[in-house]
């Protein structure tokens, strides 16, 4: 009996349809549409999928193995991205993907005038595009990403994945990463998230992601605070977020819009590593070769050396601004004073990030100073109730 009203249903329907596509200006009666809509016969067009671009610069995940077993030797930045999107499976059910080969290098290869370029590019893609992936290699990813955290203007996703083993070994990370780079992208749930690092189906902050191992898949980590959230496979959780996605609309993007600078105006900041009697020399030689900023790497809780100590105070007074961050891998460090800002729990790499593009776009001590603590530092503040 069930099956025999809808046949008729749908004969009626069929007829009805045919009846007002010849005279269009006799409508369907309000009780026979609400009778369709009920039993679902005329659907509304099935939702856009999200677009998402992938950007690739090379890395490992574009590297070609010697063989289907080699695990380590490669060469990197060899296969394009169009051809490793395409062979990806079932990605038409997450997102329409479009590839863009920006480069295919190292990571270690980019120069930051490079990065300025790649950033302008996410911007211009976010245009049209719900969410962008960048490919890169694991080396300096986590530079690379910051970079795009404090400069990227959209606040749309932004993904940076890439792989530990090359695209062509069996075992590979690659294609996996890719995809759910895409599926993390594509579901808009990092949006004012910032720049988020996705590898082994965990995403990180990038202002708080490091690398810690050379070869290993699950080499990313959060030291102390941990991973914003998992993938696992439809289940996107994100568990906590980052502290620019809880301020407002109007305040969350940073000073740094690159469109207000040319690639000249970007400052040179170099990183010196304290140890045992650690010499001036480095010092002596960044500031030398035309560092306006210089980013302690020191033991304990930031100190170091004697000497090094003697040569940042002969810097500082030729107007050099140093940042001081602990070698340890964790941990804070709250010591400023003249010419010198206290790096928080910064790394060395992603402080020296930060105080480049500050120098771009002030050379005012207590401006810079002010960036940090509002930009650089990460502190969430809870609204009193």
């Amino acid at each position: 009996m069930n099956k025999w009203k809808s046949q008729s249903f749908k004969m009626l329907l069929a007829a009805g349809l045919a009846f007002s596509a010849v005279l269009p200006s006799i409508p369907l009666s309000k009780a026979f549409a609400a009778e369709v809509s009920i039993r679902g016969e005329i659907t509304k067009a099935e939702k856009k999928m999200p677009k998402v671009q992938v950007i690739a610069t090379g890395g490992t995940l574009a590297g070609k193995s010697t063989d289907e077993t080699s695990f380590t030797t490669y060469k990197a930045g060899t296969l394009l991205i169009e051809d490793m999107v395409k062979s990806l499976p079932n990605k038409d059910k997450i997102a329409e993907v479009s590839t863009y080969q920006f480069g295919n290098s190292g990571s270690s290869a980019y120069t930051i005038q490079q990065l300025y370029e790649l950033s302008l590019k996410v911007d211009e893609a976010l245009k049209t595009q719900d969410g962008v992936v960048v490919t890169s290699g694991t080396d300096t990813m986590e530079e690379i990403a910051y970079f795009l955290d404090l400069t990227v203007r959209s606040p749309k996703p932004v993904v940076v994945t890439g792989s530990m083993r090359p695209w062509t070994v069996i075992g590979t990370d690659a294609p996996a990463n890719l995809y759910n780079a895409i599926k993390l992208a594509a579901s808009g749930k990092t949006k004012y998230f910032g720049t988020v690092l996705m590898l082994n189906d965990e995403f990180h902050a990038a202002r708080e992601v490091t690398k810690n191992n050379s070869y290993r898949t699950d080499t990313f980590v959060t030291p102390e605070v941990g991973a914003l959230g998992y993938i696992d496979e439809n289940n996107i959780r994100v568990y906590r977020a980052p502290f620019r996605a809880l301020k407002p609309a109007s305040e969350w993007s940073t000073p740094f819009d690159l469109s207000k600078i040319t690639k000249n105006d970007l400052a040179k900041v170099e990183i010196a590593y304290s140890y045992q009697d650690a010499g001036p020399g480095a010092i002596s030689g960044f500031v030398a070769n035309g560092a306006k900023g210089i980013v302690t790497a020191g033991t304990g809780a930031g100190g170091i050396s004697k000497a090094m100590s003697e040569e940042r105070a002969k810097a500082i007074e030729q107007g050099v601004i140093f940042v001081m961050t602990t070698r340890t891998g964790s941990g804070s460090n709250y010591s400023s004073g003249k010419g010198i800002i206290a790096g928080d729990n910064l790394n060395a790499a992603h402080a020296r990030i930060m105080l480049l593009l500050s120098l771009s776009f002030s050379k005012d001590f207590a401006t810079i100073q002010d960036w940090f603590t509002t930009y650089g530092y990460g502190q969430i503040e809870i609204p009193e109730k």
